[in-house]
């Protein structure tokens, strides 16, 4: 069986932590930010996890990472 082709957009927008969490990048910080308050912007330069179990074995799978290392 061929191997299975990683899934490129969610490989450009998620990556996994050590630690086995989905790290990504929040909406809305492309333009139109000079309006926005500081610590809004501030908030929006750093990634966000999840560690819900389901969204992490989706990732896993499309990005072709099953195995850590």
């Amino acid at each position: 069986m061929p191997k299975m082709k990683t899934h490129k957009g969610t490989a450009k927008r998620l990556r996994l932590s050590k630690g086995g969490k989905v790290m990504r990048m929040k909406a809305g910080h492309n333009h139109f930010r000079s309006k926005n308050d500081s610590s809004l912007n501030s908030d929006l330069r750093h990634p966000v996890s999840s560690t819900v179990k389901k969204i992490v074995k989706l990732v896993k799978t499309m990005t072709g990472k099953n195995a850590r290392g």
